[in-house]
């Protein structure tokens, strides 16, 4: 018998908690050095995987003409960085343009999608609801029988949003897993509350937004979260449904010129003449991560306390 499981049997009969060593539960064994520096080389070697391409992308959009033909397209650390690349790619041309269309959809889309998704997980989650168990059945439902590309384009066509910013958003409008996870925050919340409202004479009205999304701060932060990320990198919706050029997301101009290899010209930037085609690509690939990059650091800390206890409740 090992020395942690003794200790964990005699303070169960004792009736005391085992005390923690060092911070660590007593049923973990002490880390050895060598396991230690296993860890730290491999978290040192895969942090290095993951940043090398950010910063040859970012080094690459800052480097000149000269430095991108002396090191063969691509530069890791430029000598003389210039921000002429980002500055003609948002000086007004079809990059700029993409760039809002992206930020429009992106906050309509998800304002819509929040609402939606709280409307349908408190409705659901209350006793009582009419047809509240055949909706959540429907929203289930979707897990197992997913339309298919033609029957969604069909309805798009049918509705008359083919060519229109609505059919980058209705389409993807609710997601069935964020539904669940809003949902089973909902029903953690406890009861008495939902009592002691009714009994100052709140209604369901005022119930939800004087009590229950006060305290889903988290799990909304997060769920908005997954539906911004979902909107700001949508492209193939917008190559299936948008044939006018000027209402194309900046996913679908990325896609265009980096993937694709189309060629920048000066006339499509609305600029005299312009830096290299790889300097260029490399930013609008950094303007089109930049957002999300900046908005994921200040919802980090909402992550655990509003999916993990919503799936767990669930």
């Amino acid at each position: 018998m090992s020395q942690s499981v003794a200790t964990r049997l005699r303070a169960a009969r004792s009736g005391t908690r085992p005390r923690k060593s060092n911070g660590r539960p007593p049923w973990m064994e002490r880390p050895h050095w060598y396991g230690q520096g296993a860890k730290g080389l491999a978290l040192i070697v895969l942090t290095v995987i993951v940043l090398y391409p950010f910063v040859l992308a970012i080094g690459t959009s800052l480097a000149g003409r000269e430095e991108l033909n002396a090191n063969g397209g691509y530069v890791l650390i430029p000598h003389h960085p210039t921000l002429e690349a980002y500055r003609v790619i948002l000086s007004g041309g079809v990059v700029t343009r993409a760039a809002v269309v992206s930020i429009f959809i992106t906050l309509i889309g998800t304002a819509l999608s929040l609402a939606c998704t709280v409307m349908i997980a408190y409705g659901t989650s209350r006793p009582g609801t009419v047809l509240a168990k055949p909706i959540l059945l429907l929203v289930l439902g979707t897990f197992l029988f997913a339309p298919g590309i033609i029957p969604t384009y069909l309805a798009v066509q049918q509705f008359h949003m083919l060519d229109t910013y609505a059919s980058l958003i209705l389409p993807v409008l609710l997601n069935a897993f964020n539904i669940v996870v809003v949902r089973s925050f909902f029903q953690s919340i406890p009861e008495e509350l939902y009592d002691a409202a009714r009994i100052d004479g709140a209604g369901e009205v005022t119930v939800l937004f004087r009590i229950v999304l006060p305290l889903s701060k988290a799990v909304l932060a997060v769920v908005g979260l997954f539906y911004a990320v979902g909107y700001w990198n949508s492209f193939f919706n917008a190559v299936l449904y948008l044939n006018d050029s000027s209402k194309f997301p900046i996913q679908v101009i990325l896609r265009s010129y980096v993937l694709n290899g189309q060629s920048i010209n000066a006339s499509a930037m609305g600029v005299h003449a312009v830096p290299p085609a790889t300097s260029l690509q490399m930013a609008v690939l950094i303007i089109a991560i930049v957002p999300i990059f900046c908005v994921y650091p200040f919802l980090q800390k909402f992550f655990v306390k509003g999916v993990l206890t919503g799936a767990i409740k669930g």
